[in-house]
């Protein structure tokens, strides 16, 4: 492989093939896709921050009238398939527009922030049984709330910077 073969292949490239694949241009050109994903990623993002907030506010000792385990054990299956819907849509509306969103810091703020989340509630779930008495328990679900906040207020300021 030639020294200009090999520079030529970089992450940053390959992504933006990616944005140039045939499936992704189809959608490129269809005026309606986007917004459609748009609005299923935030109807998806929705029910998974509601769902999480419901359960975060009940560890924070509001909702004490809900036994905390049925609450996560009623509440997981929609959380799950909601976030699944915003990682389709959310991964399929970035391909088709990787060259303007690499490029974006609220973009990059969003995606490490969903990372910062993913260890927190993986960090939460791992010391054991939630115990709402926990303050270390009760910390990890406010800052979940705050990482949430977050995230959203960096998804829909993409479109702004």
């Amino acid at each position: 492989m030639s020294v200009s073969a090999a520079i030529a292949i970089t992450p940053t490239n390959t992504l933006i093939r990616l944005e140039q694949w045939a499936p992704i241009v189809a959608l490129k050109s269809n005026a309606y896709a986007y917004p459609l994903l748009e609005v299923v990623h935030i109807v998806a993002l929705a029910v998974v921050f509601g769902t999480i907030l419901i359960v975060d506010l009940r560890i924070m000792g509001m909702v004490k009238q809900l036994e905390l385990n049925a609450l996560v054990s009623a509440l997981l299956p929609y959380t799950v398939c909601a976030f699944l819907f915003s990682v389709v849509t959310g991964l399929t509306m970035f391909t088709m527009r990787i060259s303007d969103l690499i490029a974006n810091p609220m973009f990059i703020t969003k995606i490490c922030l969903l990372f910062c989340v993913g260890a927190n509630v993986g960090i939460l779930h791992a010391r054991g049984v939630l115990n709402p008495e926990n303050l270390v328990t009760r910390a990890q679900a406010m800052l979940s709330v705050l990482i949430w906040l977050a995230i959203i207020f960096c998804g829909r300021w993409i479109a702004y910077i």
